[in-house]
């Protein structure tokens, strides 16, 4: 793959020196695709600003936001390694100064690391006298994510490049269609959850019959977007391997899932390793009530929230500014 990627750079000088990007929040697993379904998510996000820089390195000048004590060091910063594996890639003779500005919380179930390494990439990539297109830039989000969460997994990372419901595969990327009116409610509950930790109560066996379950409703999800018949996703929007395990992890989980399905959800569950907790909706209006009613349910176990309701068609990581000349 390397090599296939070298192909698509020149020796031509290149003259932008400067460029920012912007990576949206999102729902990870969608309930039934643990590491391999999710769907980008307006209304939260990060920015990465990227600038060329001479030195062959990757340097980390400053992180901003509502998070700012992470690593400087790339190897140990999401979007640091995923530049870093970018160079090492294209055999780049330049390296890149990298800001971050932080808009997701960490351990929130909205894809913070995920943002920052591909709010990082697509900015780095529009430096380039080439860009690459987005599905090349797969790989080396996989390596920026795998700092946080010890594992490469696609299901936040290929919604934000692709936008909206994409299933992500080892190696590859599919988008998925859903209707244009279907939201998602989402909320986040001011409650840290580290993704290590939420990764370590899914330890153990799992009983044949739960995976066949799981991989039904997963097809059944699957086949209702691409239909688009809410009735099928109804029947399959249904987690019996992941949330079971995770949802002792999320305070008062049971009521605010609750909440939401009150509302006419065609399914809710935790968003990514959580806490924070989604529903899918056939109407923006049906979200937006089911949103405040998630968010009191949360408040009943003294947890102040923030809601966020959107398409589930979200849009994908953009370029925001390029600049400079050489």
């Amino acid at each position: 793959m390397n090599a296939q990627l070298r192909d698509r750079m020149t020796t031509a000088p290149q003259r932008a020196l400067h460029a920012s990007a912007f990576a949206p929040a999102c729902v990870g697993n969608v309930g039934v695709g643990f590491d391999i379904l999710g769907h980008s998510m307006a209304g939260a996000g990060d920015r990465a600003e990227v600038r060329r820089i001479d030195e062959p390195v990757v340097r980390i000048a400053a992180i901003h936001g509502v998070v700012t004590e992470l690593p400087l060091d790339p190897q140990r910063n999401t979007a640091g390694m995923a530049l870093v594996s970018l160079r090492k890639a294209l055999g780049l003779a330049h390296g890149f100064e990298l800001t971050l500005h932080k808009g997701i919380a960490l351990g929130s179930g909205m894809a913070g690391s995920a943002a920052s390494c591909v709010a990082a990439l697509v900015a780095a990539n529009a430096l380039l006298e080439k860009p690459l297109p987005a599905e090349s830039l797969y790989g080396f989000a996989l390596d920026g994510e795998a700092v946080a969460s010890g594992s490469r997994h696609g299901d936040n990372i290929g919604p934000m490049l692709l936008g909206g419901l994409v299933l992500a595969t080892h190696d590859r990327l599919v988008r998925i269609p859903v209707p244009a009116s279907w939201h998602c409610a989402l909320v986040h509950p001011h409650f840290v959850l580290e993704t290590r930790k939420a990764r370590a109560a899914l330890a153990g066996d799992y009983p044949l019959g739960s995976f066949v379950s799981q991989s039904a409703n997963l097809a059944l999800v699957l086949a209702g977007c691409y239909r688009g018949d809410a009735t099928l996703v109804r029947e399959g929007l249904k987690d019996v391997l992941v949330e079971p395990r995770r949802a002792p992890l999320v305070p008062n989980f049971a009521r605010v899932k609750q909440a939401a399905m009150d509302h006419h959800a065609m399914g809710a569950s935790i968003s990514g390793a959580g806490p924070s907790v989604f529903g899918w909706y056939e109407q923006r209006a049906e979200a937006e009530r089911a949103a405040a009613a998630m968010r009191a349910a949360f408040a009943e176990a003294g947890l102040d929230s923030d809601a966020f309701v959107a398409p589930v068609d979200g849009p994908a990581a953009s370029v925001v500014e390029v600049g400079g000349d050489a």
